[in-house]
């Protein structure tokens, strides 16, 4: 029994956090985050590898907290949030990277995309100001 309400605790504390604006953290000086392989205008196969740069920090998995240190979260075909201040979705169109992964597989379909990586702090909420990389659109075969 208290396993289980440990666990609804836990859930809760979640759910309250990720609706919840927080103080965002400070980002360093100088820091950019970019895609490695790709850029701009490419012509790319549906199934496709994303490497993510990242200069002036390092990766660290979310839940750490340490100084200049930052996670991955990857947008598809949609643009930053209004509010910063909140964690970053996580669905489709957001994929988080939390585990301090630096390239993934994303498999689209036919068409023109748009890729955009916002380095997000050890709660997910974007640096303040964000770190973001060029969005860039590319075009699947």
């Amino acid at each position: 029994m208290r396993i289980v309400i440990a666990i609804l605790l836990v859930i809760g504390l979640s759910f309250a956090v990720s609706a919840k604006a927080l103080e965002r953290t400070a980002a360093p000086e100088g820091v950019t985050v970019y895609f490695i392989d790709l850029k701009d205008g490419d012509t790319v196969e549906k199934n496709l590898v994303v490497r993510f740069g990242l200069s002036g920090m390092g990766v660290a998995p979310a839940g750490i907290k340490l100084d200049k240190t930052g996670h991955h979260h990857l947008l598809i075909d949609t643009d930053l949030p209004e509010d910063l201040s909140k964690p970053l979705l996580n669905d489709a169109r957001h994929r988080h990277f939390g585990g301090g992964q630096t390239e993934t597989s994303v498999e689209l379909t036919p068409g023109t995309h748009t890729l955009q990586l916002v380095l997000g702090d050890f709660l997910h909420v974007p640096f303040d100001p964000p770190i973001v990389s060029e969005k860039i659109t590319v075009t699947v075969k």
